[in-house]
C-alpha cells in the first residue's frame, strides 16, 4: 500500500472529482456513508453519540456522519468549533441539510462553552482532519484536552485532531482515540511509536477514491503487501541441489552468547539455505554440532572470542554480528570480512556495534549490504534524530549515501532502500520483543540472500517473513510466553502462508 502525503491525498480527491466524475459533496457523502456503516455495524443503534466538527472538510464529514446516525435512530449532539477558520462550501451544505433534521447543534465560542459529556456517550472527532499542518490554537486545543480529560470512547475520522500525516506531531496537543477511521489509505504518521498513543486501533475505509491516480502516483512511502511477497517467492527447480541455494557463513558468537549463533544458524536454514558454514570461538563447536547438526562449524583459535577470520572458502552470502561480543579483535575480524567484498552481507548485533566504533569502516561496507540496527544502535551508527520522521529521513540519506539497506528495527519495522524509498513492514507483533528475535532475523536473511540474486526482494521478504513467524507463534504460545526459538520453529508455516497467498488472520 503506498503511503501518500496530506498534498498527494488532496490531489487525489481533485483527481476523482474529475475523473470519475463525481461532484465535492457527493464524494462527501459516500466517504460518510462508509464511516457510518463501520460505526453501526461495530456500535450498533440506538447509541448516544457527541459530535465535534471543526470548520473545514473533515467538519464537514462530521456534519454528515452525524446526520446519518440520526437517520439510524442514534441520539446525536453535534458541537461546531468557532473561530477556526473559513467554512467550506461543502462544510455549509452539511449543515443546511442537518439543521433540516435536528436542532441539537451548538457552537463553542469560548472554553466556557464546553459540553459535559455523559459517561454513556461515544465521542466523534471531526475537527481537523489529514489538511492539518499546524499545532492547534489555545481555544482548539484546549477542546482538545477537554475531549481527552473526558475519558469517553472516541472515533476519529481520517486522523486525531491535532495529529499531523506526514511530519512530527511532537509537543502537539492531540486527540487520544479509541478508533482511528482513516480515509481510503494508512497515513505515515500511524506508522511510527510517537504517535502510538493518539491512534487506537485504525481502520481504513474505502471511500472509492479512483484507482488510476493510485497507479500512476509515486510515493516515498509504501507497506509491503503479502502479495508482493508472494511474487517473490518461486518453487524450486525439480532438478536442484542444495549448491542450486547459495551458500552462507555466519560469523557469530561469544562464551555466553552462543545461543545468538544456534538462533541465527537455526533461522538460516529454515529460511532456505542449501548450505551453512557457522565460523565461531572454540567454546562454540560441541553446541553448534549438537544443536544445529544440518550446519559446519569451523572455529578460531581462540577459545571464547573471534581474534581473525579464517574462513578459506568463498561463501555466496556472509552474516556477521549476533552474539560475538564487542573484543578488540572482534573489529580486525569485521574488517578482514569487508575487504573480502562480499557480494552479499548481513551485518547485524555487535557486528553493529564494531561498525560503530570505527567510522573508517563506512565506506569499506559493500554495496547493497544489509544493516539491521534497532533505535539505539542506528543512534550510534549515524547520530541522533529529533523525531521519528526524522529518523526515517536519516536513515534514507544514509543509505542512499552508502548504497545499502538499513533495517530500523520494531514495530512496523522500517527498511530505507539505497534508491531512496521507504517501506514499513506489516507484520509482527509486540511478542517479540524477546531476546534472540533479532538473530533470528539475522538468520532468515541470510539464508534469503545466499538464494536471491535481488538483495531488495530478500531484505522486504527476510523481514516480513520475520514477522510473519513471529504472528503465527503468538497465536500458538501468546505474545507474553513467545520465544525467539518459537519464531524459528513458524517460519515453515510462514513461508505456507505465502506460497499460497492466504492472509493471515
Amino acid at each position: 500500500m503506498k503511503l501518500f502525503s496530506a498534498a498527494q491525498i488532496r490531489q487525489w480527491d481533485q483527481y476523482t472529482i474529475q475523473n470519475e466524475p463525481i461532484a465535492p459533496i457527493a464524494l462527501m457523502e459516500r466517504a460518510a456513508m462508509r464511516c457510518c456503516n463501520w460505526i453501526d455495524l461495530t456500535m450498533p443503534a440506538p447509541q448516544k453519540y457527541t459530535v465535534f466538527c471543526g470548520p473545514g472538510n473533515n467538519g464537514g464529514d462530521g456534519l454528515a456522519i452525524a446526520r446519518l446516525l440520526i437517520l439510524k435512530k442514534n441520539t446525536v449532539q453535534v458541537f461546531i468549533l468557532g473561530g477556526a477558520g473559513k467554512n467550506s462550501a461543502d462544510f455549509l451544505t452539511n449543515l443546511e441539510r442537518l439543521q433540516a433534521l435536528t436542532s441539537r447543534i451548538e457552537l463553542l465560542e469560548k472554553e466556557t462553552d464546553f459540553p459535559v459529556i455523559s459517561s454513556a456517550d461515544i465521542i466523534i472527532d471531526a475537527l481537523f482532519g489529514n489538511g492539518l499542518n499546524r499545532s492547534l490554537s489555545s481555544l482548539q486545543a484546549a477542546l482538545v484536552d477537554h475531549i481527552n480529560r473526558c475519558g469517553n470512547p472516541v472515533i476519529a475520522i481520517d486522523m486525531p485532531s491535532g495529529l499531523f500525516a506526514d511530519k512530527s506531531s511532537k509537543d502537539n496537543v492531540i486527540v487520544n482515540a479509541t478508533h482511528t477511521l482513516t480515509l481510503q489509505v494508512m497515513k505515515p504518521a500511524f506508522l511510527l511509536p510517537e504517535n502510538a498513543a493518539y491512534t487506537g486501533n485504525v481502520h481504513v475505509i474505502d471511500i472509492g477514491l479512483h484507482r488510476q491516480y493510485y497507479n500512476d502516483t509515486a510515493a516515498g512511502f509504501e507497506i509491503v503487501e503479502q502479495g508482493t511477497i508472494h511474487s517473490f517467492i518461486h518453487p524450486r527447480k525439480k532438478f536442484s541441489h542444495k549448491g542450486t541455494y547459495g551458500n552462507a557463513a555466519l560469523v557469530a558468537g561469544s562464551h555466553g552468547m552462543m545461543g545468538a549463533a544456534v538462533l541465527g544458524a537455526k533461522a538460516c536454514m529454515r529460511s532456505g539455505a542449501g548450505k551453512l558454514t557457522c565460523y565461531i570461538p572454540n567454546c562454540g563447536y560441541t553446541i553448534l554440532q549438537s544443536t544445529v547438526p544440518e550446519a559446519m562449524c569451523v572455529t578460531d583459535i581462540n577459545e571464547n572470542h573471534h581474534t581473525s577470520l579464517m574462513l578459506r572458502t568463498e561463501y555466496d552470502a556472509y552474516a556477521i554480528g549476533p552474539g560475538m561480543g564487542q573484543h578488540n579483535t572482534g573489529a580486525a575480524v569485521l574488517e578482514a570480512l569487508l575487504d573480502k567484498k562480499p557480494r552479499r552481507l548481513v551485518i547485524d548485533a555487535d557486528g553493529l556495534n564494531l561498525l560503530s566504533a570505527d567510522q573508517r569502516l563506512y565506506l569499506k561496507i559493500p554495496a547493497h549490504a544489509i544493516l539491521t540496527p534497532h533505535p539505539k544502535e542506528f543512534e550510534r551508527l549515524f547520530g541522533t534524530a529529533k523525531n521519528d520522521f526524522e529518523r526515517l529521513e536519516l536513515a534514507l540519506q544514509k543509505a542512499k549515501a552508502l548504497q545499502v539497506y538499513i533495517v530500523i528495527k520494531g514495530n512496523y519495522s522500517f527498511i530505507a532502500t539505497p534508491g531512496g524509498k521507504g517501506y514499513f513492514n506489516p507484520t509482527g507483533n509486540p511478542g517479540m520483543a524477546t531476546a534472540g528475535s533479532g538473530d533470528a532475523l539475522t538468520g532468515i536473511l541470510l539464508g534469503l540472500i545466499a538464494q536471491y540474486n535481488n538483495a531488495e526482494q530478500a531484505v522486504l521478504t527476510g523481514v516480513y517473513l520475520h514477522g510473519l513467524a513471529g504472528d503465527i507463534a503468538a497465536k500458538q504460545q501468546t505474545e507474553e510466553a513467545m520465544t525467539a526459538g518459537d519464531i524459528i520453529e513458524c517460519i515453515p508455516a510462514a513461508f505456507a502462508r505465502i506460497k499460497t497467498g492466504v492472509y493471515f488472520t
